[in-house]
């Protein structure tokens, strides 16, 4: 469709893309998902005025030709639009089991993590949202750190010709790529890409650092935004610009640099499971998956409360591609000048989907209280007004003595409220602990201590010690309770969806019913792309964790030394 011109930006896309995208007719099914019945939907409080932009359910997957889809028809976003902002002002949020997209997005919206933004496909990404990622970035920071990484900052504008350097870099990412073509308000020598990754201007500034092998390793991260101009978005989980960190190292040898790769997957795997409770499958991508320019990508795979594929996160092993495309050398002890080995490793706001994705009920939001902003909420209950100050004064109390302690902490002393409503509104956001203060309570020195992840009364716990020691030591083991049941139910979860086939038509069936299918691979590429083609499964990964025994590919019946698992994903 050639390039379309914009004041001061152009949108590169492919033209034989665009040629191949079939156009849309009738209503989307992400469309026909919002007609959704009162009885599928649990009230919440009602909090935000404008919806999000419409979003299909169907994401696009890494070809070219489905990158670059139409969006809906204007008439048939502003019909979604209307029904969202219906929903949203009348407090709903969808049942989980009935309609996973739908509920996915009311939750974001209610519990005001995000909003759209005013270009379609951005995110404004809101307080209570943002916090949620400076939790992972706190926690990644350090484990960097520890490392030997140091952060900085490259450039967000690129010169086009830097992105031509490395073909199948080009090439992966061409269908992506924002460009800038006028700048002061004049035509620009040479059009600026707006950074889709960070590769090629890392080659160019380690090419003028690195001189000798006393210069590595070169091992720098960076925390920035990034650009790729997708036509079908889900917000956190693919959006037009997102947050991310990016790590780019530089070694002496091979070795060295896989050393490196395995590392820093090993850093997400461990953050995934011990901090966001997801247990995610890690493992090695085939060649048709593997990220643009490098010699091997890891990744690691999270299943989503619908039993799609998440990748959230990767970590390159880059080879020399983009040192020998730079000219990357260095001097070795020998005297001679060698090409450097590379890594880059990546995690982003994906997350954040995938963390609303894992955890969650019909109520909304579920947050493992290891990255929760707000670990601990206190609604404070009172009827007469001489009860007032005395129940404040105790809520004040336990507020500062659990902050002491280092528990993130929220008094709800809000009066515009009621108790039953805040306590719907702080379940909605997925605070994993709720203590309620009454005058009674106050009188006998006790509270109530409710469970997010257990709901009703089979979660609440009355007459808990207000006691300082007593007090701070049973909430800490409560969270910690909240913790390892949110990681065991979707470890359960996660394994009674995956199903273990040994024959393609045994493979079609575990997808046909939404499951993971794992089984023996040593089949070529083109018969990976027709698995895809005529199941909409790709392989996620190659797991790292392998069975013992000789294996027969499930496609052709030739030995095979891996299984490899297969899912539909986002």
């Amino acid at each position: 469709m050639g390039a379309l011109r914009l004041p001061s930006l152009t949108l590169f896309a492919a033209a034989a893309a665009a040629a191949a995208a079939p156009p849309l007719a009738g209503r989307s099914p992400a469309s026909s998902l919002l007609i959704l019945r009162r009885h599928q939907r649990r009230r919440v409080p009602r909090l935000i005025s404008k919806p999000f932009a419409s979003i299909s359910s169907e994401l696009s997957t890494h070809s070219a030709a489905e990158k670059a889809h139409s969006p809906p028809p204007l008439e048939e976003e502003e019909a979604e639009n209307d029904e969202r902002r219906r929903r949203r002002q009348e407090g709903f949020i969808s049942s989980r089991s009935q309609d996973f997209n739908g509920w996915y997005l009311d939750v974001i919206a209610n519990a005001e993590l995000a909003d759209y933004g005013p270009v379609r496909g951005t995110m404004v990404i809101r307080p209570y949202g943002y916090a949620i990622w400076e939790a992972i970035q706190d926690y990644l920071n350090v484990k960097f750190k520890e490392t030997g990484h140091s952060n900085m900052y490259f450039p967000q504008f690129i010169p086009y010709s830097f992105i031509e350097k490395e073909a199948s870099h080009v090439e992966g990412f061409s269908p992506e790529l924002a460009l800038v073509t006028i700048g002061g308000g004049k035509e620009l020598e040479e059009k600026l890409v707006v950074r889709p990754t960070s590769e090629t201007i890392v080659n160019h500034m380690f090419t003028q650092w690195i001189h000798s092998h006393r210069d590595l390793p070169l091992m720098v991260n960076q925390w920035a935004n990034v650009t790729r101009w997708e036509m079908r978005t889900k917000p956190f989980v693919r959006t037009l610009e997102f947050l991310w960190q990016e790590g780019h190292t530089a070694h002496a040898t091979p070795e060295e640099a896989e050393k490196e790769a395995l590392q820093m997957i090993n850093i997400y795997e461990k953050f995934a499971y011990d901090q966001a409770a997801i247990p995610v499958i890690t493992g090695r991508k085939s060649k048709v998956e593997t990220f643009a320019g490098a010699s091997r990508t890891y990744t690691i795979e999270a299943m989503m409360g619908d039993r799609k594929a998440l990748q959230a996160g990767t970590s390159h092993n880059l080879g020399q591609n983009f040192s020998r495309a730079f000219g990357t050398q260095f001097t070795d002890e020998s005297g001679q000048r060698q090409l450097v080995w590379q890594t880059s490793w990546a995690i982003s706001t994906r997350f954040v989907g995938g963390i609303i994705m894992t955890h969650g009920d019909d109520t909304g939001l579920m947050l493992p209280p290891r990255i929760a902003p707000i670990q601990v909420v206190i609604v404070p209950i009172w009827k007469k007004a001489d009860e007032k100050s005395m129940v404040l004064n105790a809520a004040l109390s336990v507020e500062k003595e659990l902050k002491t302690s280092g528990i993130k902490v929220k008094l709800d002393d809000s009066e515009q409220r009621t108790p039953g409503w805040k306590f719907n509104f702080w379940e909605m956001k997925g605070v994993p602990v709720r203590i309620e203060i009454g005058p009674r309570d106050v009188s006998s020195g006790t509270l109530v201590i409710s469970r997010r992840d257990v709901p009703g009364k089979q979660g609440k716990v009355f007459g808990v010690s207000m006691e300082s020691s007593t007090l701070i030591a049973y909430v800490k083991d409560k969270l910690d309770e909240i913790q390892s049941s949110l990681l065991q139910k979707a470890i359960t979860f996660r394994d009674s969806n995956i199903v273990d086939v040994s024959s393609y038509s045994e493979l079609k069936e575990a997808i046909s019913q939404g499951k993971w299918a794992r089984g023996p691979w040593s089949a070529s590429d083109a018969e990976e792309l027709k698995v895809k083609v005529e199941t909409g499964a790709t392989i996620r990964c190659f797991p790292f964790e392998q069975p013992n025994g000789t294996k027969k590919c499930l496609m052709t019946g030739n030995p095979a030394e891996e299984v490899a698992i297969f899912a539909k994903s986002y």
